[in-house]
């Protein structure tokens, strides 16, 4: 039973405790088996509560049992990310300025997903300062790839993409800037969706007028993800970019009929991105599954200049406004590659980040105006393949030099400033069994348009249900 219950789809998980076929007692006891064998190898879950998730899942059985209405996520065990506040439970940010730092209260979209019925489980992995797409920091070490344990599982959201993989939790939360949703799905064969900045508010967010860092969801299936989505999604008076309208259902995903639907093939985001040649490959193997489906497919890419400095502007505003004065008081806490990004603030001026803005509104524009041409575009979630754990980032693909931290992320955050929902989808794997997502965009506010495109596509080729082959032998 336990391979049955931490196997399942957290929809199967709800729809069997209504059934009455198990309780969310056994559910929690099947996924914290599961924890104890295999998180020694992968090191996703960082800091537990199992007695507190033993109360909750004794109380959601209650309430089950009294006759109350369900939630959403009734009964599911989930860790949250460790830069998501929770209340009473260690949150650390994987940095040492963080790491005896016990919130009073939940962050919103911890609050949302408790509310749906969820089970709080404990908390996962990120890089420090959820800065960076590779998930290691001084408190906890590296998390390790369900699928090949000597390599990375991408970032931020590493540690809750890597337990969805090793089937610790049926869903996981997460935040996307730069790509640190759609980045470790792509490396763990699961699904991310980076919705519309305002879809999942962020009442708590520092500053609530920009549009780079969202909340966002995670799981197995793109049907998942859609019922996760439903619980966090909603306006909320603390978050000014936050919106109602288009809001997605809680029921399940019909697969869109593509017959007609016009896409676009951007390989290389219109060379602004070199992509690694056994990633190509996959992704070239991939794409004409939607020709196959009756889509209209050609090479096009939206309008893309000027996104790159944008993001690096704006995120190391962002940054410095967050830790600038921190960096200057306690420069031994921060990684070298956070304080490069925040002293890449200084000297920025005002003229600077109105221009940055201005290019911002621009680029929202175009790709407004490119939507109305084709329905989706597809590109690569990320430019290479899982790489060796021991590597902070690579810093070169297929022989071309990446000379920073962020350049290798360029796949997915010359995106972000698009303002679009973009998900990443399993889209196969390299000669040696790696992960790759496909990175599938649409319009802005249009989730539930693209959530039934990705599960045609996850339909036709059926990559999702390839899972890891982890034991406790596997070490």
């Amino acid at each position: 039973m336990v391979d049955s219950l931490t196997a399942a789809t957290a929809r199967d998980l709800v729809l069997g405790q209504q059934r009455g076929e198990f309780s969310a007692g056994e559910i929690l006891a099947a996924h914290l088996e599961r924890i104890d064998a295999l998180n020694p190898l992968v090191n996703a879950v960082v800091t537990l509560d199992r007695e507190g998730a033993g109360q909750a899942a004794a109380e959601a059985d209650r309430h089950r049992g009294a006759g109350g209405p369900l939630g959403l996520l009734h009964g599911l065990p989930i860790s949250f990310k460790d830069t998501h506040a929770t209340a009473g439970l260690r949150t650390t940010y994987g940095s040492p300025l963080y790491a005896d730092n016990v919130p009073t209260s939940d962050d919103e979209i911890v609050h949302r997903i408790r509310r749906a019925g969820a089970v709080r489980v404990g908390k996962t992995n990120v890089p420090e300062l959820a800065a960076g797409s590779q998930t290691f920091n001084p408190l906890f070490g590296a998390t390790r790839n369900p699928y090949a344990l000597d390599r990375t599982v991408g970032g931020s959201s590493g540690g809750g993409a890597a337990a969805l993989a090793a089937m610790f939790q049926p869903i996981a939360d997460g935040s996307d800037m730069g790509g640190s949703l759609r980045n470790p799905a792509s490396m763990c064969n699961v699904v991310g969706l980076r919705p519309t900045p305002g879809r999942v508010p962020e009442p708590g967010a520092a500053i609530g007028h920009s549009p780079l860092a969202v909340a966002g969801p995670m799981g197995r299936t793109v049907d998942d993800v859609a019922l996760l989505l439903a619980a966090i999604s909603g306006p909320h008076p603390g978050d000014p970019l936050s919106f109602e309208d288009g809001a997605p259902s809680a029921d399940a995903v019909t697969p869109a009929d593509l017959g007609g639907l016009r896409v676009a093939w951007a390989p290389t985001l219109g060379d602004r991105i070199v992509v690694e040649r056994q990633v190509l490959d996959v992704l070239e193997r991939a794409v004409p599954t939607f020709a196959g489906l009756g889509a209209e497919v050609e090479l096009a890419c939206v309008d893309l200049a000027g996104a790159d400095e944008v993001f690096r502007t704006l995120r190391a505003a962002e940054f410095d406004h967050l830790w600038g004065s921190r960096l200057a008081e306690r420069p031994a806490d921060f990684k070298p590659d956070i304080a490069w990004n925040i002293r890449q603030a200084q000297g920025l001026t005002g003229r600077d980040l109105m221009r940055a803005l201005a290019e911002l509104t621009r680029l929202q524009r175009a790709a407004h105006a490119f939507f109305d041409r084709y329905d989706v575009l597809l590109a690569p979630a990320s430019q290479v393949a899982p790489f060796p754990v021991v590597l902070p980032w690579p810093t070169t693909i297929d022989g071309v030099v990446q000379d920073t931290y962020l350049d290798w992320m360029a796949a997915c955050y010359l995106l972000t400033p698009l303002g679009v929902p973009a998900i990443s989808v399993p889209a196969g794997f390299t000669p040696d069994g790696l992960p790759v997502g496909l990175q599938i965009v649409t319009r802005a506010r249009t989730e539930s348009a693209l959530l039934r495109v990705a599960a045609a596509f996850e339909a036709a080729t059926g990559h999702a249900h390839v899972a890891p082959d982890l034991s406790a032998d596997s070490g």
